[in-house]
């Protein structure tokens, strides 16, 4: 949970370490879900600077972030091959522990970006999930750009020249992330 890193990553939540400590989670999954935790922040700080009278939930973005794949240590077999199971299955674990459906839903909500009661924090959560391995996604770009757009007042193509920069620079480091994950193994 708190392996040094290059470049550095920031700490899950406490409540999250703790709760993946209580799973016994694998390690490679801690290890993602801090990869993406981390990149989530980054998108999160670049929204403040950009945005900052925009109202979105920093803190659940970044809970969100942390636990989206939470669900893949009940579905072990869906870490290192294909699968949703895992994504009503994390969300149904968080509201065993207590976690609130506002938090849990990102477990759930992580791979469908297309509903229509989507809300932003959703949307920053799946982009930190495809952008950590530098992984685009144009129809997803495209939501997250028309979000801060209609937000912002600013025009699409400024948004999204904004955001391209971003992610860009994320994608930049995404070997050295892919790296460290794949420096755990899957199974504790």
């Amino acid at each position: 949970m708190n392996d040094a890193a290059e470049p550095p990553l920031r700490p899950v939540p406490d409540q999250v370490a703790e709760l993946l400590k209580s799973l016994n989670c694998p390690p490679r999954l801690a290890a993602h879900l801090r990869l993406v935790h981390d990149v989530a922040w980054q998108i999160t700080d670049w929204v403040r600077q950009r945005h900052p009278h925009l109202d979105f939930d920093r803190q659940a973005v970044l809970f969100g972030a942390a636990t989206h794949d939470i669900g893949k240590s009940l579905r072990i077999a869906e870490l290192s091959g294909p699968g949703s199971t895992h994504e009503a299955a994390g969300r149904d674990l968080l509201l065993q522990h207590g976690f609130d459906d506002a938090l849990a839903r990102f477990a759930a909500t992580h791979a469908s970006w297309t509903d229509i009661d989507i809300t932003l924090e959703d949307l920053l959560v799946s982009l930190a999930d495809k952008v950590w391995k530098n992984r685009r996604v144009p129809d997803l770009e495209d939501l997250v750009v028309t979000r801060l757009a209609q937000a912002s007042g600013q025009q699409p193509w400024e948004e999204y020249a904004a955001l391209d920069e971003l992610l860009t620079h994320i994608g930049d480091t995404a070997d050295q992330r892919l790296t460290f994950q794949s420096a755990y193994p899957i199974h504790g």
